[in-house]
């Protein structure tokens, strides 16, 4: 089959690298980067740790508001599908990259394969949230990564072509993490922290974090978002080390060496729980359930008290299984293609 495949954002370039590994020995696959996440530090690297072919389109577009971003990634995005003439678009996740190549595609009458369907948050006001529920609402097959999101879809009348195949994330930490030549970087005693999303990324929420994030017995090492660069340089940071994006490799040493992670990230709250180490999300509702087992994700509201409540936690020592799947969710996913 000729399969086109869209990516834009780091989490996504991640998602890709183990997938189109498997792919590629049985598929075309047509690589399209819209250029969501664009700098080095967000995208080019990933493409060279993770042995990622260049992709076969670059369209550059980036900023701006939801509206005008996802417009323009769909104007382009038919072009590019109207040329190739693909039998499938395979998207990742929850991104208006995602958004914008799934309705391209339906208006094309091109089956859409969706990987990490099913995911719910709860509310709308969240923009991943929608991107989701109508990038899943349009797919001809839907990748799930847990038996929750299976769930999800069920709830939503959603039973055909739904496939649990495990997480590719875990399919990415596991080859990371024995891949022969040389250990990740290693770092002394310190604390994670990541801050991105929208609603997190404004002087009031980011003021508490970093309040919090002063009173710690250990430095907290900040690999600063460009969303929110210039906010988190402006306001006042005692006891954090506000660094540029990093790698994949790197980000799983700074995990691996960390006392605690402190996230609202989907993708670094999950990779937490694959390296058994305490997260709190600064997230009013959990998106992946199976990390809180244990007491092992603990939400928080963005206000220093709680969010120090939450960091000072117990864990209970929780074995329950991987609920992410065994390692080969690109191998079953590939499998169901």
């Amino acid at each position: 089959m000729k399969i086109v495949t869209v990516v834009g954002a780091r989490p996504q370039f991640v998602k890709a690298a183990v997938v189109s590994r498997v792919l590629r020995k049985k598929h075309q696959e047509i690589l399209v980067h819209t250029g969501q996440h664009y700098d080095s530090n967000m995208s080019a690297i990933f493409f060279r740790e993770l042995g990622i072919p260049e992709p076969d389109y670059n369209l550059g577009i980036q900023g701006g508001a939801h509206g005008r971003m996802t417009g323009a990634m769909l104007a382009s995005l038919e072009e590019v599908l109207s040329a190739e003439k693909p039998e499938a678009l395979l998207v990742y996740g929850d991104t208006n990259s995602t958004l914008a190549g799934a309705l391209a595609a339906v208006k094309l009458h091109i089956p859409i394969y969706h990987v990490e369907a099913g995911l719910r948050f709860g509310a709308l006001t969240m923009p991943e949230e929608v991107n989701r529920i109508l990038t899943d609402r349009i797919s001809e097959k839907l990748f799930c990564p847990t038996e929750s999101a299976v769930d999800n879809l069920r709830t939503e009348g959603i039973i055909r072509n739904v496939y649990q195949t495990g997480d590719v994330m875990y399919d990415a930490y596991l080859w990371a993490s024995a891949r022969p030549g040389g250990q990740m970087p290693e770092y002394g005693r310190h604390y994670l922290l990541t801050v991105h999303r929208e609603e997190n990324s404004n002087p009031a929420a980011l003021a508490e974090i970093f309040r919090a994030m002063a009173q710690l017995d250990a430095p907290v090492i900040y690999p600063v978002h460009p969303r929110n660069a210039k906010l988190a340089h402006s306001l006042e940071h005692t006891n954090i080390e506000l660094i540029e994006p990093v790698g994949y490799r790197e980000m799983l040493g700074l995990l691996n060496s960390c006392e605690r992670v402190v996230t609202d990230s989907g993708g670094l709250q999950r990779e937490a729980f694959f390296a058994g180490k305490p997260c709190v999300t600064l997230l009013d509702r959990p998106i992946w359930p199976e990390t809180h087992n244990g007491g092992r994700n603990q939400l928080a509201k963005c206000e220093c008290g709680d969010i120090l409540e939450k960091l000072s936690a117990d864990i209970i020592a929780d074995s329950g299984g991987q609920p992410f799947g065994d390692g080969h969710a690109a191998e079953k996913i590939v499998e169901a293609i």
